[in-house]
């Protein structure tokens, strides 16, 4: 490969830290400079977009899974002319729902009163697919990476999520190549939302990874590597 590759930026959802990329840096490095920056200090959209945005120089390919997701809408509201081309892997365009906002709260109490780790076990397997509920190896990465990130990290994630702005209107607007990935079985942001986002976005490819649930960059992740890189070298 040539100096001249483009800059990947991976962006994680809650719960996690740029780990969960692993399988992508490995795959991808070969075709892009890879960067994973960390959101576990910020604790509002628009800050998390500006810290990744001058974290990085260039135009930027970003992809943005989950809370990632909306951390990329905003970073296209802020510097749109920088973003070549983008990817939304099982996210949505939609705001909070007041009933998430709530529960959201109550995750945040339950976390803030010393049963993190216990609350972490219980919750990661309900994000896979059955066909991944006794894989003890991947729901260990997701429970230590969870629990690497820590009760602080996790509450301000959720402070980011519940008060992000409704992006639908932007939809239309986005210039750029776009990739819509998601799981057939997402149980977080279930297909119709990624669906959305594709009939959206003008030009925009929706790829959806069979059996498979919220997590595919780890519970699928040849799929999504592939994918990424077929997005990633060609219009």
């Amino acid at each position: 490969m040539s100096d001249d590759k483009p800059t990947l930026v991976l962006i994680h959802g809650l719960f996690d830290d740029p780990g969960m990329w692993e399988p992508q840096i490995r795959h991808l490095s070969r075709y892009a400079r890879v960067v994973a920056p960390e959101i576990l200090e910020q604790e509002t959209v628009e800050q998390a977009a500006r810290d990744v945005l001058a974290s990085v120089d260039g135009p930027l390919a970003v992809v943005g899974f989950s809370m990632g997701g909306y951390v990329l809408f905003e970073m296209q509201r802020q510097a749109p002319e920088r973003i070549s081309r983008i990817c939304l892997l099982d996210t949505s365009a939609r705001p909070d729902l007041p009933e998430k906002t709530e529960e959201r709260h109550r995750v945040i109490a339950i976390a803030e009163s010393g049963k993190y780790e216990a609350f972490v076990r219980d919750i990661v397997p309900n994000a896979l697919h059955v066909s991944r509920a006794n894989d003890a190896g991947l729901i260990d990465t997701l429970v230590e990476m969870a629990l690497r990130i820590g009760p602080d990290a996790f509450c301000r994630q959720q402070r980011i999520i519940m008060n992000r702005p409704d992006s639908r209107g932007d939809l239309a607007g986005i210039a750029c190549p776009a990739l819509v990935i998601c799981g057939r079985e997402d149980v977080v942001t279930p297909l119709e939302l990624s669906e959305e986002m594709a009939a959206g976005i003008p030009g925009a490819h929706l790829a959806v990874i069979e059996e498979c649930n919220h997590y595919a960059s780890m519970e699928r992740p040849w799929a999504v590597s592939f994918l990424l890189q077929q997005w990633l070298l060609y219009p």
